[in-house]
């Protein structure tokens, strides 16, 4: 499944709430969607990009790994579903959007933590969420350096 649509998915998915299980949930699955979207960058995205593309694979490998796991039926791991990157900007631009609304999620989660070990979870995860989403912004900002030196070298 293309890479933006499964985006859109995870952000209806958190959007929707829920149970505290359930939004971890949640943020998980986003989490380990942004370490796939980042491991395809790194492999096969534009080569200006793939430093900082391993570096959000590992960040939000990250993310996953302080989250407890979720149960998922077979199927259900929607990095497991990616098939397609499509248009790198485009999908870097959802990406860093659903890493933003995942930040917010955790802050919401932290705030009504019945119990310090779901509040310093969420304080984990909120710090790789927010790395993560830093490095989609390098990405972004690499890809509009990319775009404008390329008007310039066909001009000179």
């Amino acid at each position: 499944m293309d890479a933006v649509r499964l985006i859109v998915t995870s952000r209806r998915s958190l959007a929707a709430g829920g149970e505290v299980r359930e939004v971890m949930a949640e943020v998980w699955q986003a989490q380990a969607l942004a370490q796939a979207i980042g491991s395809r960058l790194a492999v096969a995205g534009p080569p200006e990009l793939r430093g900082e593309a391993l570096g959000l694979t590992e960040l939000a490998g990250r993310g996953c790994g302080v989250l407890d796991a979720p149960e998922l039926a077979p199927g259900e791991l929607r990095a497991g579903q990616l098939t397609e990157l499509g248009d790198a900007r485009h999908t870097l631009m959802y990406l860093g959007g659903l890493l933003g609304e995942v930040g917010i999620a955790l802050v919401a989660l932290a705030c009504a933590a019945a119990d310090e070990g779901t509040y310093w979870q969420c304080m984990e995860a909120i710090d790789a969420a927010d790395e993560s989403r830093d490095r989609v912004l390098e990405m972004l900002r690499r890809l509009a350096d990319r775009e404008q030196a390329i008007p310039e070298r066909e001009a000179g």
